[in-house]
C-alpha cells in the first residue's frame, strides 16, 4: 500500500482511506463519498496527483447493500484491524443494516473502538473517524460521542439521543449534543486569516438565520498541515487525542461531509471542483469544536 503518488514535482502523499462495510449497508451511503473522494486531486485538472486511495473492508469476502448492491471486499475485518494504522481516514456508512450490527453488537463496532483508541494512544498522527447516515448510530454505541456533537439522518434523531444517552451511563455520564444540522465535525484544524468574512470555513450565522454562531465550516488542508502540524501535546490534549470526527445525515448530507473532507485535507479549490464536475452545490454543516494552528 503505497502512500505517496510520484509526479514530475516529487511525491505527493497519497490519503488512505478505508471503508468498513456491513450486510445491509447502504449503496449510496458509500457510493457518494466514493466518488467524490476518487474525483479529488491535489492538483485541480492533474490526474496524476490523485489525493485519497480507497480500501473496501468487510466480514466477508462480498457484502451486499440493502438495495442489493454486492460489493467485494479488498480485505476482511482482522486485516483491518492489523493495518489499521496505516489508514488516515475510516468512513462507517449507514444503511438498514445498522439495526442489525447494534443487536449483535457487531462489527464495525470493534473497529471504531479501535481506531479511536488508536488516535488516542498516538496523537503524532492526523486521523479521521467519518460517519455517513445511520453509521453515526454505531459511532454513539461505542460510546465515542460523549461530550462532542454529532448528528444523523433527522428520521434517527431520537433513536440517536437514546443510545448517547444509554452511552454515557454506561461511560463517564457525559451527553451527547445531538445537532440537527447537515453535518457535524469535531476536533478540526483552522488557519482563520486576516479576514473571517473572506474564511470559506468559518460560519457566521446558521443557515436557516436563526443565530449567529462561531461554528467554523472546514479546516486546514492535508498538504499545509503536513508542513505545519500542531505539536503531539497539543493534539492529545483534545478530546479522543486530536481525532478529527465528522458526522453526516442522509445520503445528500453524506456527499456535503465527504467534499468537507476535501477541503480539510487537500484543499478548499479541490472540494469546489469536484462539487464543479459533478455539479453538485456544496450545502455546509457546522463544525463545533476545533484549534487553531
Amino acid at each position: 500500500m503505497s502512500a505517496f503518488e510520484e509526479t514530475a514535482d516529487g511525491p505527493i502523499e497519497v490519503i488512505q482511506v478505508l471503508f468498513a462495510l456491513h450486510q445491509g449497508f447502504g449503496a449510496q451511503e458509500l457510493c457518494g463519498p466514493l466518488e467524490i473522494l476518487s474525483k479529488a486531486h491535489h492538483k485541480i485538472n492533474d490526474p496524476t496527483t490523485k489525493a485519497f486511495e480507497c480500501t473496501f473492508a468487510a466480514p466477508s469476502q462480498g457484502v451486499t447493500s440493502s438495495s442489493g448492491l454486492t460489493v467485494k471486499a479488498d480485505i476482511d475485518l482482522s486485516t483491518a484491524h492489523e493495518d489499521l494504522n496505516e489508514y488516515d481516514v475510516l468512513i462507517i456508512p449507514g444503511g438498514d443494516g445498522v439495526e442489525t450490527v447494534l443487536k449483535n453488537n457487531s462489527e464495525p463496532l470493534e473497529l471504531i473502538k479501535a481506531f479511536a483508541k488508536l488516535q488516542i494512544s498516538d496523537p503524532s498522527k492526523e486521523r479521521t473517524l467519518m460517519s455517513i447516515g445511520t453509521g453515526s448510530l454505531l459511532l454513539a454505541q461505542t460510546g465515542i460521542l460523549q461530550g462532542l456533537a454529532a448528528t444523523t439522518h433527522p428520521d434517527y434523531y431520537t433513536k440517536m439521543e437514546i443510545i448517547c444517552k444509554d452511552a454515557a451511563r454506561r461511560g463517564d455520564l457525559e451527553q451527547t449534543d445531538v445537532m440537527e444540522e447537515n453535518y457535524v465535525v469535531n476536533n478540526a484544524r483552522f488557519e482563520l486569516g486576516e479576514k473571517l468574512e473572506e474564511n470559506p470555513f468559518v460560519l457566521s450565522k446558521r443557515p436557516d438565520g436563526r443565530r449567529k454562531s462561531i461554528a467554523r465550516k472546514g479546516s486546514n488542508a492535508w498538504k499545509e498541515s503536513v508542513k505545519r502540524r500542531e505539536s503531539n501535546a497539543r493534539r492529545a490534549s483534545l478530546r479522543l487525542g486530536g481525532l478529527r470526527l465528522i458526522t453526516s445525515g442522509g445520503i445528500t448530507s453524506g456527499l456535503d461531509a465527504s467534499l468537507y473532507l476535501v477541503a480539510a485535507m487537500v484543499s478548499h479549490e479541490s472540494a469546489q471542483e469536484v462539487a464543479r464536475v459533478m455539479q453538485y452545490t456544496w450545502n455546509k454543516g457546522v463544525t463545533v469544536e476545533g484549534i487553531d494552528v
